[in-house]
């Protein structure tokens, strides 16, 4: 049967327009579970807080095998008629950027809500809880297991630990057929392809000393700088597109002394892996050389390089051919909505990178001020997104 078939009888069912129902009398329910998680604080590796408010909404919301893994995921499974074999996973992540100290009370006005992580990622993860409470109503039974998961470690530091966890080391890695991610708000995007990152701190030491008694010596921050101005003549290909970005820079310790250290940190990205890791090789390229130019003359008192990882997150692109693809555009034609199609790094990477099915889309409404004090989320438009995540999901465990 063909994907547009398949959608129009899917959205005919009793249990489906059972569930839209919910979807459209319960946005104040939403909106209290979004405040609620606003107040909890879940910065990168402390997460557990939220995570023990979401394992008891699975619970409350009939999930089975409810759980928080050794990593921090809570997870949650809505049995399909078929239980064994291939699942479908729905994830949001519970990790936001800010530290807990930066996490005011959350306010509503005027129907939109103010707080930092307000749509990064507590829009995603109510869009979550709203999907697996609506099912739950209606009592819907997909065809394959669905995996409900609010994951650990999708943002910087955290490097994706949550996801890489789910896809290989937990009991459901060898079993995830297709993903869907929700992030952040939209209605009409779809991320597809996954941008590869690399991130570095490159710290640079010597010996130090006094501005004029030491005059001369090597001067970490000034080879630093040189390594940076090397990098600046990378050449760079238009497509696949590839970049890269000084994000810090810090050393020494007052104006009148040669600097012990200087580092910075370094952000590399591309779509294509190939090109990542060149682009990683020439950096590291221009930090060495740096570094030896300054070594051959400074006799004894040399200079070291230490370059350390801090980030990794690889690339990889849905199919053309893909079924979950093919199940979104069918989706959006039912709803009349425009799919536009995104890449971005997301909880997708992991398994787009391992060949498998997934996708990241919206969870709905508008938003702006991401990753700022000032991040503010606007329902509007949250019940329409709510509805094609639902069909998406279930089109994909048949």
């Amino acid at each position: 049967m063909r994907a547009n078939q398949r959608i129009t009888e899917l959205a005919g069912l009793r249990g489906v327009h059972a569930a839209f129902q919910w979807l459209h009398l319960q946005e104040q329910r939403l909106l209290a579970w979004q405040m609620d998680m606003l107040r909890i604080p879940a910065p990168p590796y402390k997460e557990e807080q939220r995570a023990a408010w979401v394992r008891d909404r699975f619970v409350e919301l009939g999930l089975e095998q409810v759980q928080i893994d050794a990593e921090g995921n809570v997870l949650g499974e809505l049995p399909g008629k078929v239980r064994n074999g291939p699942i479908t996973m729905l994830s949001a992540h519970l990790d936001t950027i800010f530290p807990d100290e930066m996490l005011p009370e959350p306010r509503l006005e005027e129907g939109r809500v103010y707080a930092p992580g307000a749509a990064d990622n507590v829009a995603g993860l109510t869009g979550l809880l709203a999907v697996a409470a609506a099912m739950n109503a209606a009592q819907l039974i997909p065809g394959r297991t669905i995996l409900f998961a609010a994951n650990v470690g999708e943002e910087a530091e955290g490097n994706l630990r949550g996801m890489r966890h789910l896809f290989f080391r937990s009991e459901y890695a060898g079993r995830i057929r297709s993903t869907i991610c929700l992030e952040g708000a939209g209605t009409e995007n779809v991320v597809v392809g996954a941008i590869g990152s690399r991130r570095l701190q490159a710290t640079v030491t010597g010996p130090g000393g006094h501005s004029w008694t030491e005059a001369g010596a090597p001067n970490p921050i000034v080879v630093l700088s040189k390594a940076i101005a090397a990098m600046e003549r990378i050449k760079l290909p238009r497509q696949p597109r590839t970049t890269w970005n000084i994000g810090r820079i810090e050393g020494g310790m007052s104006v009148t002394s040669v600097p012990e250290r200087a580092s910075c940190l370094i952000d590399l990205r591309s779509v294509d892996m190939d090109q990542l890791i060149s682009l990683e090789v020439q950096v590291h390229r221009a930090l060495e050389d740096a570094v030896l130019e300054a070594n051959d003359d400074a006799g004894e008192r040399r200079l070291s390089l230490q370059v350390t990882t801090i980030g990794d997150r690889p690339a990889g692109a849905l199919s053309k051919e893909a079924a979950l693809l093919e199940t979104i555009q069918a989706v959006d034609r039912h709803l009349r909505l425009r799919t536009e199609l995104r890449i971005g790094s997301t909880d997708a990477n992991v398994p787009l990178a391992l060949g498998r099915e997934a996708i990241a889309v919206g969870a709905g409404g508008i938003a702006g001020g991401i990753h700022t004090h000032g991040e503010w989320f606007d329902p509007a438009g949250r019940e329409l997104a709510l509805r094609r995540i639902l069909l998406i999901l279930l089109d994909a465990a048949t």
